[in-house]
């Protein structure tokens, strides 16, 4: 009786012989059979209570047969369903495989006309405008008070950390995409598209926000005309999270700078120059007036203090800050259009967010010196700040600036998010039809137009605090997981791909390795071969991910591994310990409510991993120095930021929560139906081999097994493809 099973190329031909004349020798026959008179073999019952056992042959029972054939067939159909452990591992390895990149990072189908100065005001016009002429007066009246500047001083020393390492993968890896990137290229493919796809709503909802923004500062200067007229002949929307009347201005402004945006890259340059320039005047001013208009005052007890709510209220306005400096993403966002991304990203990312805080810091005094806090109205608080000092033609110019510094956070937004959309598109994760470039602007030009729309549909129609509160997590998740790629990378070797290799052809080692081909030479030296043979083995050349020689005596263990899997599995256990730790920092005493010892040992304990996390991970060997810039103190300052950004999301609301879960899984709908499936990486993967193996097994016990690797010949034959045939017995 002979069975043949096939699946995934593999053939399997299993073989039972039996022998009844055989007396049992060397075999020992299964449980519920024995050998009778002349070699017969007769089934005996099985079980505690058998009774004698029978003689003579067995009677036939066509019925039970029939009923095991249809159980065994039963069976068959039930394996066929239930998932093998080597298609679970193909599958988590399809999820988690990092992207390859070219030789040459710096060719691109885009213009690379951007300079230092550009991609600076590019990040300032992202920054400053945004949060300086909306989330100033929203945070002081509602979740901070005067200490929203000590808010924007937290976010923004986040921020310098995240920015430290959007700063090295920019100048690593110049190439459109940000955090998608980046994540890509360490982590993991789900990873870098649940980034990308949280990406794409942060732009969206940050265009969305300005643009409501700056149509509030202009209905401001007519005096709510405009909001009046549309509440009078549109009506008004009494839903959660949406506007409370339909703002055909923001829609409307957003799809002219759309038609901006679309005509290239110098273009969009050349406006935000004009904007830019503008909004630090009227920022000047705004300092200048502010500080002559002071009262200390307003800060006094009388007031309420400088901190009515407290250190509860100041990190949760910290969280909100955050919408403030998106601005250096763009920065990185555009580092495929620079002329030379390794010095002017690292340089425009620096001045722009030091120019940015400081702004924030000293709009955010002068505001609540000029007024009392909680009378402030959010809309448009620092016209509205003048109004009432009396000063109406100074509201009247610091309204018309904000218009123009809006314009230029409008601009940034509609500018980066087609390039992170054309990034997942040209990787194949997302739609293909938004990774063409028009050919004589040099843009993405459906991308712009489709996203443009859809930003001016939430625009339209959606809530402004809604909007930036969704905003922050989207913002903290990317630098969270930017941070968590920076180690990985820093403790692994550079994945590159090499010149193209003709069919059938074995590529060398050194284009194997990629760019860390040149350090396998190093091994070939005479004094390397002495290293090897012991004679100094502390100052032996190790990879990137090895344990340092100082270690190896104390961790001799660890030396096992694979370079950089100990690091990547120290990053998980150090994020898993930051989550549980800033849960118990933030949930302990409100929601947990847990006695003072279980809340301080849980304190220790998720502390204790972190640190020893991060203890592990130095112990490993970094990259060499490159000429491009490098985050100092890794592992270090990576984790802070990865605390810092935990902490922020986890003071945020639960409908924040609910919304961006609901979020997510949409975007794993759309991968798990359209981007696995289509991912470039397919192409680079080895196909799996046609194994044929066949399986004997004798009366003696033994088992034979033959396998035939089964290989199509560059040049079948008729059709037929020629096979590789090795042998092997167990």
């Amino acid at each position: 009786m002979e069975e043949t099973h096939e699946d995934l190329g593999v053939h399997l031909l299993a073989s039972r012989r039996s022998t009844p004349a055989d007396p049992p020798g060397g075999s020992r026959p299964p449980p519920c059979w024995r050998w009778g008179r002349g070699g017969a073999r007769r089934r005996r019952r099985c079980g505690a209570g058998a009774g004698p056992e029978p003689r003579g042959p067995p009677r036939p029972r066509p019925r039970s047969r029939r009923g095991a054939e249809v159980s065994q067939q039963g069976a068959c159909r039930m394996a066929r369903w239930l998932p093998r452990s080597t298609d679970l591992t193909r599958f988590c390895q399809k999820l988690n495989r990092v992207k390859t990149l070219e030789a040459d990072m710096m060719e691109t189908s885009f213009n690379r006309c951007l300079s230092t100065i550009d991609l600076t005001l590019l990040g300032i016009g992202g920054m400053v405008g945004s949060g300086l002429y909306v989330l100033t007066g929203t945070v002081a009246k509602e979740i901070a008070g005067p200490a929203v500047i000590v808010s924007f001083i937290i976010a923004g020393f986040a921020s310098l950390l995240a920015a430290l390492c959007y700063a090295e993968f920019g100048a690593r890896v110049p190439k459109t995409g940000s955090a998608y990137m980046f994540t890509y290229v360490s982590v993991g493919e789900i990873w870098a598209f649940l980034i990308g796809w949280n990406v794409l709503l942060e732009y969206m909802i940050g265009g969305a926000a300005v643009a409501r923004a700056w149509s509030g500062y202009l209905d401001s200067i007519f005096n709510h005309k405009i909001k009046n007229f549309t509440e009078t002949h549109v009506g008004t929307w009494q839903v959660p999270f949406l506007a409370h009347y339909p703002d055909f201005l923001a829609a409307a402004i957003l799809l002219v700078a759309t038609a901006f945006i679309s005509f290239g890259a110098k273009v969009s340059s050349w406006l935000n120059h004009v904007f830019s320039a503008i909004s630090m005047g009227v920022i000047l001013f705004i300092l200048i007036m502010g500080f002559v208009l002071a009262q200390p005052k307003n800060w006094s007890a009388q007031e309420g203090g400088f901190a009515p709510y407290g250190l509860s209220g100041i990190m949760a306005g910290t969280a909100t800050c955050f919408y403030a400096f998106v601005g250096f993403d763009v920065i990185a966002a555009s580092s495929e259009e620079a002329r030379n991304p390794q010095k002017a990203v690292p340089r425009a990312i620096a001045f722009s967010l030091g120019l940015a805080t400081g702004a924030y810091i000293l709009v955010s005094m002068v505001l609540t010196l000029m007024v009392p806090w909680h009378t402030l109205d959010p809309d448009s608080a620092l016209a509205d700040a003048f109004y009432r000092r009396g000063y109406s033609w100074a509201g009247f110019l610091v309204a018309a600036g904000s218009i123009c510094a809006m314009n230029t956070v409008l601009l940034s937004n509609l500018f980066s998010l087609p390039r992170i959309v054309y990034a997942m598109a040209e990787d194949g994760l997302f739609f293909q039809v938004f990774s063409r470039v028009h050919p004589r602007t040099q843009v993405p030009v459906i991308g712009i137009v489709v996203f443009g729309l859809l930003m001016a549909l939430l625009a339209l129609v959606f809530d402004l605090e809604a909007l930036v509160q969704f905003l922050s997590i989207g913002t903290l998740l990317a630098y969270t997981f930017v941070a968590a790629s920076i180690i990985v990378l820093r403790f692994q070797q550079q994945k590159v791909d090499g010149p193209a290799q003709p069919a059938g052809s074995q590529p060398n080692p050194e284009q194997r390795e990629g760019i860390a081909a040149p350090e396998l030479k190093e091994y070939e030296s005479f004094s390397d071969k002495l290293q090897l043979v012991g004679s100094d083995k502390s100052k032996e050349h190790r990879e990137p991910g090895q344990l340092k020689a100082a270690f190896e005596p104390y961790l001799e263990f660890l030396s096992d591994f694979y370079p950089g899997e100990v690091v990547t599995v120290a990053v998980v256990t150090l994020m898993v310990s930051a989550v549980c730790l800033c849960s118990i920092l933030v949930f302990g005493n409100t929601h947990l409510h847990l006695p003072t010892w279980s809340y301080s040992l849980l304190l220790v304990l998720f502390s204790l991993g972190f640190v020893l996390s991060l203890l592990l991970i130095w112990a490993h060997e970094q990259q060499r120095s490159t000429q491009t810039f490098q985050i100092p103190l890794v592992p270090l300052s990576p984790a802070l930021s990865i605390v810092l950004n935990i902490y922020l999301m986890l003071k945020l609301s639960y409908m924040t929560w609910l919304r961006f879960a609901i979020w997510l899984i949409l975007g794993l709908l759309v991968y798990f139906g359209y981007g696995i499936w289509h991912s470039k990486e397919n192409l680079r993967e080895p196909r799996p081999q046609r194994v044929s193996a066949r399986y004997v097994v004798f009366p003696s016990g033994s088992l034979e097994e033959t396998v035939q690797a089964v290989q199509p010949s560059p040049q079948p034959a008729a059709g037929l493809p020629d096979t590789d045939t090795t042998e092997a017995k167990r």
